[in-house]
């Protein structure tokens, strides 16, 4: 007999695409390593035209190579999105589900010699959650593959894909109860599950006897988010005498936490604000399939900006990546990919996927809710089928974690009232009023609404965010892509949001920007540039700053806009940003000033000749940057995007009447703007398929003056996404009738 062994086979694959039958041998295919994904290049690059479909990875497995053991399984840690495994050309499993870990008992099937066939299928389907998202679903076998072997007596390993061992602490004053249970199969007289804890030195701390027990750690040392994230381990033997049939080690914390409706979250009695991010899991050139140094580099830049929470969207994240959670202390929020559009086919996938998000998560410290659904109202939130299948889910979620709480994030359309919002035990939305039509200062206002007609509901903010590339303007405005507008857009929201303690939550989208290949926007396709970090983590935003100004401690001083240098401006405003009380700057050496500011957000004005150094200066930390005089905006910093037909700054303006850069509020306001705006409307149903409602979405008064916010030539731009689009001529014929009507 021997212990546990798991055998990494991820070097040496077969690789083919397009086959029209399964491959009998690795002849002719391409050699790949695992962590491998098909759409690393197409599924960035525009277009939504990424491949979709089956590819085979083939694998040669020498019996003799592996150890001598009892039973083998087979482990793989994500497939996306449905995978078929073959052994020896015999079907062993279909497992649906590209995020999650699951294993086969492959002993029964192994020969001296066999062919190891994976084919995964990353196809749409009505069935298999994720199928409508902004961001790409890349195909791969993109984690690590294993197999494990075990003796016949062993802790489970088929229950999806969990370790057979949980770990429940509970806090009793001073010290913690912590229940564990054990699940191990094939036991025989003389057998017995032994249990021991060890500290973080790894000093034994408790120990017992059972495959169930409740173990008592005297003097706890708590897990405390960043301030102290503290972690035991559990090691859990099956032994018979003094030989140890199988062993498994569970990283566990101790912690207390509720979540109330008016002081946020609450961390071992402690008031613990949860400000923070969300993370995609995807990489530039890579898709999905990262190794552990990139997952190390993300929570490095996660830690730096100061967040103490991370929403890991959509979908379940790599086991090291909640192992480093546990680590460095970050606040998780955990879901499954149930997300915009429901699928009524897809019920039972939305089920298997939960009961494997928390089974193979179940221990995580780190983690402290289950998310439902992200946006999945897509179509209306009064579907029955839908809202019985969120019903379904958190019941289920309260039968298996009774020590978590469910929550969801709410589409911003989706009015409070709805019963929809009121299911999970918390809840979030997604609101990006000074993105998507709407004024930055309607944020706090909505939240304070809510809570006021909701003062037991938790509330939060999941998503708000806004996008930006390397343009750049003196004078930002929503929706021109600059980084001066998103770093404007991030210090407003977060003067409103970090005010309110009530707000259990907020999670900026995004922390990095990431793949979304249907995406034609900001001048640079196939991406989602919401991100306070560049898609390949090697570019800080100004925003980035912003957060870090705000959370950390660490002394720093930042100058903003280093990218944007030649400046038409006589007299250029200068940003600075640091966590410290006071900021002095110098232009060529001479201190132009200092500035004392309470919300860490500086602000200098600075006379714009020839080429000046700038030098920021914040206790004993420096930043530089330099500005050049240019007579002539330089071009090169302006956005012309190529799928719209006119630009803002190609728009005839007369001073004193309207134009298409105008608001849609501001055009309304007389008799014939309203009558052209009439017939712009009327386009617009008409090409929306009959001007057919969606799905009984009503419209709150917030949504209505979302839209109103709207510059009609947006409006007009967005609208190429239901397939309605307006000609160059179209809008040039509009905007001259709007110039001949006075600005009310």
């Amino acid at each position: 007999m021997c212990m546990r062994q798991i055998i990494n086979i991820n070097q040496n694959w077969g690789f083919a695409k397009g086959l029209a039958e399964l491959p009998t041998s690795l002849e002719g295919l391409e050699i790949v390593s695992v962590p491998h994904s098909w759409n690393n290049i197409d599924g960035q690059d525009g277009g939504n035209d990424y491949f979709r479909g089956t590819c085979y990875y083939v694998k040669n497995i020498v019996k003799s190579e592996l150890p001598n053991s009892e039973r083998y399984y087979l482990e793989i840690n994500g497939a996306n999105s449905t995978s078929n495994v073959y052994l020896n050309g015999e079907h062993l499993r279909k497992h649906d589900g590209g995020y999650s870990t699951y294993r086969i008992d492959i002993t029964d099937y192994l020969k001296d010699e066999n062919l190891l066939v994976i084919a995964v299928d990353n196809s749409p389907n009505e069935e298999v959650y994720p199928q409508m998202a902004d961001f790409t679903f890349y195909g791969g076998l993109y984690r690590n593959v294993n197999i494990v072997c075990v003796n016949k007596t062993h802790f489970d390993l088929d229950f999806f894909g969990g370790l057979g061992v949980t770990v429940t602490p509970e806090i009793k004053g001073a010290d913690a109860d912590v229940a564990v249970k054990t699940y191990p199969v094939n036991m025989e007289d003389g057998q017995e599950v032994k249990l021991t804890v060890y500290d973080k030195e790894g000093k034994e701390v408790v120990s017992g006897v059972g495959e169930e027990a409740v173990l008592e750690i005297k003097d706890v040392i708590l897990w405390h988010g960043r301030k102290n994230p503290y972690l035991y381990t559990l090691k859990a033997q099956i032994v018979n005498g003094d030989t140890v049939l199988d062993e498994v080690s569970v990283r566990f914390g101790c912690r207390s936490f509720k979540i109330d409706p008016e002081n946020g979250f609450i961390l071992n009695g402690e008031e613990y604000p949860l400000r923070g991010v969300s993370r995609h899991q995807d990489r530039w050139g890579l898709g999905n399939a990262l190794l552990p140094e990139h997952h190390r580099e993300d929570m490095d830049l996660i830690c730096e900006v100061g967040a103490t929470t991370i929403r890991l969207a959509h979908y379940q994240h790599d086991q090291y990546f909640y192992d480093l959670c546990d680590e460095r202390g970050l606040v998780i929020w955990a879901e499954i990919p149930y997300i915009s559009k429901h699928m009524p086919g897809g019920r039972e996938n939305t089920i298997s996927q939960m009961k494997e998000l928390i089974v193979q998560n179940y221990n995580h410290p780190s983690i402290i809710v289950w998310g439902l659904s992200n946006e999945i109202t897509m179509s209306g939130a009064n579907d029955p089928d839908l809202l019985e299948n969120h019903y379904i889910l958190n019941d289920l979620v309260h039968s298996m974690d009774k020590t978590r709480l469910t929550t969801m994030a709410c589409l911003t359309a989706v009015d409070m009232d709805e019963k929809y919002v009121h299911i999970p035990d918390v809840v979030s939305y997604n609101h990006y009023f000074g993105w998507y039509g709407g004024e930055t200062d309607m944020n706090g206002p909505w939240f304070d609404k809510f809570h006021a007609k909701y003062p037991n509901k938790p509330i939060g903010c999941s998503e708000y965010g806004c996008e930006a590339l390397n343009w750049h303007t003196s004078n930002p405005q929503q929706g021109d892509y600059t980084e001066e507008y998103q770093a404007y857009y991030h210090e407003e929201l977060i003067k409103q949001f970090f005010a309110r303690k009530y707000m259990w939550a907020t999670h900026v989208w995004n922390m990095f920007d990431f793949g979304a290949d249907a995406r034609a926007e900001g001048g640079e396709n196939g991406q989602n540039h919401k991100g306070l970090v560049t898609f390949d983590r090697k570019y800080k935003k100004d925003s980035f700053y912003a957060y870090k100004a705000w959370l950390t401690t660490d002394p720093f001083v930042h100058l903003c806009s280093k990218r944007y240098v030649d400046r038409v401006e006589d007299v250029v405003k200068i940003t600075v940003y640091s966590n410290l009380p006071e900021v002095e700057l110098f232009a060529n050496g001479v201190s132009v000033g200092k500035v004392k500011a309470e919300d860490h957000f500086f602000r200098f004005e600075v006379k714009n000749e020839g080429e000046t150094k700038l030098v920021a200066v914040a206790g004993d930390c420096k930043d530089e940057s330099v500005i050049k005089k240019v007579d002539k905006f330089n071009e090169d910093y302006r956005l012309k995007e190529g799928t719209t037909v006119l630009n803002w700054f190609d728009i005839t303006e007369v001073e004193g009447r309207l134009s298409l850069n105008s608001k849609l509020r501001d055009i309304s306001k007389s008799f014939r703007g309203k009558l052209i705006l009439g017939k712009v409307l009327l386009k617009v149903m008409k090409g929306m398929k009959g001007g057919k409602k969606g799905g009984g979405m009503k419209l709150s008064p917030e949504m209505k003056e979302m839209m109103m916010s709207f510059t009609l030539l947006r409006m007009t731009g967005l609208m190429s996404m239901v397939n309605v689009s307006f000609t160059k001529e179209e809008l040039l014929k509009i905007n001259a009738k709007l110039n001949k009507i006075k600005i009310k």
